[in-house]
């Protein structure tokens, strides 16, 4: 299961982190959502899965749960939701003083051709 959810963390970053790399902010808005389920992910791996088991500390009880990682990806699941908000508010504005979509603010060239002629 480590290994499954290992494989799942890395491929969630590499398409992350490509998708970030592109020049459109549709895509660097899909690498950010990417990354954040895969350190999502990743924080609540880190908190050593425990299934039956209540995240309350409780004498009575032999087992339960660490809740820390729990608070820590609901509190990473709010600030991840306000931050795409923002960016694709933002992404909208550059849309509408821009003409266009590109990260940098710059046409692409086929852009600029049509524009000149």
């Amino acid at each position: 299961m480590e290994a499954l959810m290992s494989l799942i963390v890395g491929v969630l970053t590499a398409g992350g982190v490509y998708l970030l790399l592109r020049a459109r902010t549709f895509s660097v808005v899909l690498g950010l959502t990417l990354l954040t389920y895969a350190v999502n992910l990743f924080l609540f791996a880190s908190g050593r899965l425990t299934i039956g088991a209540p995240p309350i500390l409780d004498p009575e009880l032999s087992r339960y749960t660490d809740p820390l990682p729990q608070a820590l990806v609901l509190t990473a699941i709010v600030i991840s939701f306000a931050m795409t908000a923002f960016v694709i508010m933002l992404a909208l504005r550059a849309r509408a003083e821009l003409g266009n979509d590109h990260v940098d603010g710059r046409a692409s060239a086929g852009a600029s051709k049509e524009s000149e002629a």
